[in-house]
């Protein structure tokens, strides 16, 4: 058997294997959730004009220095300018323009005075205040120039980033597909949830576990009812689904157990590693390549190893076949608010509650039993996984612990 090794060096691994799935020009409509596959330039400079900031009036500074609200100064209006006016205007000295948050300066003006320093007028303005060279003027190019960084290859697009491509002239980006991935369950105890369990008998629950966390990862998940512990249904489900898909995910049947499936069928690949890790739960991990090169990731069976197996490692290799650049899992410092133990020589992953009673989170055990690969009664309560160092098998209260936080 091989030596264990530890979780960060079995996740650089697997990302080391895995490339960003295909690129395609995708319209900015149907871009959220996916990723750049180059660096976006602006195309435009922002503010494409210079604009006025505010409601009021465009003025020549010179012209209304002298204006406080005793003395009003009163100027002529000479033209209205609404956002959206395309003709350019001129300015003359001794005069004003109303002008409208967004529209256009006009050559000659460098000011505006807001409305709230007039009394509004449409023909003549009374201004009560003067107004400083550059006052509410927004100018064009002050944002962004042509030619600009907007965003950086590897992004996963939000609406934020939508927003900033739209307006630096973007209508279509370079991004990389949406992943599918396969998620099979294997195992002949295996029922479907809601159905009548004989003796023997336990709902499947990993595939929709991880069906809904492919999902969250920005992946199009197709989930596959469980395999029996067959070795021939296992290599027909393969071999059906790897033409339709870039990856596929399997929990349970990797162990040394005498019906550990999914270890028999692909443990003979020379392109799958299967190995134990140092952690606990989790501990036996696998992954690779069939033979016609679709990624696989063989995860443990029992359902809270999945979840754990899932954030520590597939997460990250999901994000880098979508084309995410920076995929490593973020851990924020918080403190144990209670005592627990945790194994010798394993890297132990306890799901936890996290309150925010004071500056740093405190982390509580999601189950009163503890970390058991078999607890998921606790797991739908946990709002993370607190990493303790292998080193270390007793935790105590006070104690600075790192939590990698659940899906966001």
């Amino acid at each position: 058997m091989n030596a264990p090794i530890s979780a960060d060096d079995y996740r650089a691994r697997l990302l080391a294997d895995i490339a960003p799935v295909s690129r395609a020009p995708t319209p900015l409509t149907d871009a959220l959730g996916l990723v750049l596959a180059t660096d976006l330039l602006a195309r435009e400079q922002i503010p494409p004009f210079t604009n006025s900031a505010m409601d009021g009036y465009a003025v020549i500074a010179a012209d209304v220095a002298d204006a406080t609200p005793d003395r009003p100064l009163v100027l002529p209006v000479a033209d209205d300018i609404p956002a959206g006016r395309t003709d350019r205007l001129t300015l003359s000295p001794g005069t004003v323009m109303r002008i409208m948050t967004g529209a256009p300066l006009p050559d000659g003006a460098d000011a505006i005075v807001p409305v709230e320093a007039t009394d509004g007028g449409t023909s003549s303005v009374a201004i009560r205040r003067p107004a400083a060279t550059g006052a509410h003027v927004r100018r064009a190019g002050d944002d962004l120039t042509v030619g600009d960084l907007v965003l950086r290859a590897g992004t996963r697009l939000t609406a934020r980033h939508l927003g900033a491509a739209a307006a630096a002239g973007h209508g279509i980006l370079d991004l990389h597909a949406r992943p599918r991935v396969a998620v099979i369950s294997t195992g002949s105890e295996l029922v479907e949830p809601g159905r009548p369990l004989a003796f023997g008998q336990i709902p499947e629950s990993n595939s929709h576990v991880l069906a809904a966390s492919v999902a969250e990862a920005g992946c199009l998940p197709v989930r596959v009812a469980a395999v029996p512990d067959e070795e021939d249904a296992l290599r027909e489900t393969l071999a059906s689904l790897s033409p339709q898909v870039d990856a596929i995910i399997l929990s349970g049947g990797v162990s040394v157990g005498a019906y550990d499936v999914v270890k028999a069928v692909l443990a003979p690949l020379p392109t799958m590693w299967f190995g134990p890790v140092a952690m606990q739960p989790g501990k036996p991990q696998g992954s690779g390549r069939l033979e016609d090169g679709t990624l696989v990731i063989t995860l443990p069976g029992n359902p809270v190893s999945v979840y754990v197996s899932f954030e520590v490692f597939v997460r990250s290799a999901l994000r880098r076949l979508a084309g995410e650049l920076a995929v490593e899992p973020r851990f924020l410092p918080a403190r144990a608010a209670v005592d627990w133990t945790s194994p010798a020589g394993r890297e132990q992953y306890m799901p936890v509650t996290i309150s925010h009673e004071g500056i740093t989170p405190l982390v509580h055990p999601a189950s009163r039993r503890g970390s058991g690969s078999h607890l998921v009664g606790g797991l739908a309560g946990a709002d993370g996984l607190a990493r303790v160092p292998a080193a270390v098998t007793e935790v105590r209260a006070g104690d600075e612990i790192h939590v990698l936080e659940g899906a966001r």
